[in-house]
């Protein structure tokens, strides 16, 4: 790198107006503290977009507005990528795709808003663009880590992270019936082949969510491309008799509703029973073109239209579930299975979550399985906990006293203009696999380990959920063999699927049986952290 070159620096935001307003104070106390560390690093950082005096916010908010940006930005300079809120990745993809120079995505660890999901996205899009990038994150930008990195990025253009925790799957030796299993599964996946039912691609800027369709196919599953404008004129033509049945049968399993009258600030009924309209959409959907998972966009489009879709997203993902049946009376659909739904159309977690949910059922275990993200995390007594928070998807069966365990709450209007509840609880203390399938050097991978989820004291549960987002299900988890800096440096996603296993052993054994399938598949498959090969 050129003797003390100027650092330039962008932020990408949301596309949402109020979410950028919001997020704004956060964005620049973060970007205040990073310039003091560069400065005391001897470099200088320059800003290559002004606030906006009018938005009020200095968030580049739009793929056309990054486009224009980069056009400023001298192509050779060294540049960061600096994030204390969601951003949406095609904002900057763009231009980052033709930046020779370093790149460095930085994030301030923090829970108030996802900035750490932010960048694990953006991480996930440029590993998957094939653009060479380093990383790093810190919640001082005073630590001994973040120092020595930025110093090592300043001086050397790039940053090493300890990947030791990272195995590869053909330089281990699994237990043959476990190794068996797995690839006659997987085999039997392949020759059965699977739809997935995508309601439009590509949510808010998610370029790694989307697997090209060659990859997919490899695989033996294939995408039905659905429009969400299809579901929304679905929801039109399910009775109000069919939606109060199936909001009836929520208040019978004992789920929790925060309702008020207030639709601009509060939960109501009526937003609820479109929501359970769309459920019931969304099922007869996936019957009629013979779908065997679905996701649904929502953020774009749907938003604008009809309340959230996270509690249509955790009923879909639990087996017990109001029954829905065809538009004719004749039969019940999907009866007693979930219909695995990725949440954002996610069709990473499609794959992964179809696979899994069949798997599971052939080994016995409770097939319920969700994506989370990857939210933030803290030391508490001995373990280093991570919070686990996903708006949509979460199955009830996966909460500490199940439906009776599980709420639903207003969405925040700040992101959800019309509402909508979430499905909200606390996950189970057990034993989990956990896995990401993502898209590297033009093929599909999957890292696969094992964690604990832990019960945590009332009062430190709450405040997680007050550090992060309070209407959300959260899941304490600690990674067995994985530390807090080598999960960031790895991890290709802001998303991180997790499903439950009777005890630890055979979490560890499903581990072992579920990287088999995957590398029968045609995926590169990694074991990672603490996962037993015998």
């Amino acid at each position: 790198m050129p003797a003390k070159p100027t650092i330039q620096l962008v932020a990408s935001g949301d596309l949402r107006l109020a979410a950028n307003q919001t997020c704004w104070p956060a964005q620049k106390a973060m970007e205040e503290a990073l310039a003091k560390a560069i400065k005391a690093a001897g470099f200088e950082v320059k800003r290559a977009h002004p606030y906006d005096a009018k938005k009020k916010h200095g968030f580049i908010a739009s793929q056309r507005e990054g486009i224009e940006v980069f056009r400023g930005i001298d192509p050779d300079a060294p540049l960061i990528v600096a994030e204390a809120v969601w951003q949406y990745s095609h904002h900057v993809l763009a231009g980052l795709t033709t930046h020779r120079g370093p790149i460095l995505t930085v994030a301030n660890w923090s829970g108030q808003w996802p900035g750490l999901v932010g960048l694990l996205n953006l991480n996930a899009s440029l590993t998957k663009a094939g653009v060479r990038y380093s990383t790093l994150w810190s919640e001082t930008f005073t630590d001994a880590f973040f120092k020595a990195g930025l110093v090592e990025w300043l001086t050397t253009g790039t940053v090493t992270h300890d990947q030791s925790h990272v195995r590869s799957l053909p330089l281990l030796k699994l237990p043959a019936d476990d190794e068996r299993m797995g690839r006659d599964f997987g085999r039997r996946f392949r020759a059965n082949k699977a739809i997935l039912g995508v309601f439009d691609e590509g949510c808010m800027g998610m370029f790694n969510a989307i697997i090209p369709d060659d990859l997919l196919h490899a695989t033996g599953c294939f995408k039905e491309r659905l429009s969400q404008s299809t579901l929304y004129a679905a929801m039109q033509n399910v009775s109000d008799e069919d939606s109060t049945a199936a909001y009836a049968w929520l208040k019978r399993k004992g789920l929790q509703m925060k309702l008020g009258t207030d639709e601009a600030t509060e939960l109501t009924e009526p937003q609820i029973l479109l929501q359970c309209k769309m459920y019931i959409a969304a099922v007869r959907l996936a019957d009629e073109f013979g779908c065997d998972s679905i996701g649904i966009q929502y953020q774009q489009g749907l938003k604008d239209l009809t309340p959230a879709s996270d509690l249509v997203e955790g009923m879909l993902n639990n087996a017990d579930r109001p029954p829905v049946r065809s538009a004719d009376g004749k039969r019940v659909l999907f009866e007693g299975e979930a219909l695995p739904h990725f949440n954002e159309v996610d069709e990473c977690a499609g794959l992964d979550g179809l696979l899994t949910y069949r798997l599971w059922r052939e080994l016995g275990f409770a097939p319920e399985n969700t994506l989370h993200d990857l939210r933030w995390g803290q030391k508490f007594d001995k373990d280093y906990v991570w919070v686990l928070l996903i708006s949509g998807a979460a199955p009830p069966a996966h909460f500490i006293g199940g439906w009776k365990g599980a709420s639903t709450e207003r969405q925040p209007s700040m992101y959800f203009r019309l509402g909508g509840g979430t499905m909200k609880g606390i996950s189970k203390p057990g034993h989990i696999v956990w896995s990401r399938v993502f898209v590297m050097d033009g093929a599909l991978h999957c890292d696969i380990g094992v964690a604990e989820v832990v019960k945590l004291p009332d009062a430190e549960t709450e405040r997680r959920w007050q550090e992060t987002t309070p209407q959300w299900p959260i899941m304490h988890t600690v990674l067995k063999g994985v530390s807090r800096d080598q999960m960031m440096a790895r991890h290709k996603s802001n998303h991180i699927q997790v499903v439950y296993c009777p005890n630890e052993k055979q979490a560890h054994r499903a581990a072992r049986i579920k990287a088999a399938a995957l590398s029968e598949l045609g995926l590169r498959v990694s074991l990672c952290g603490d996962v037993r090969l015998a």
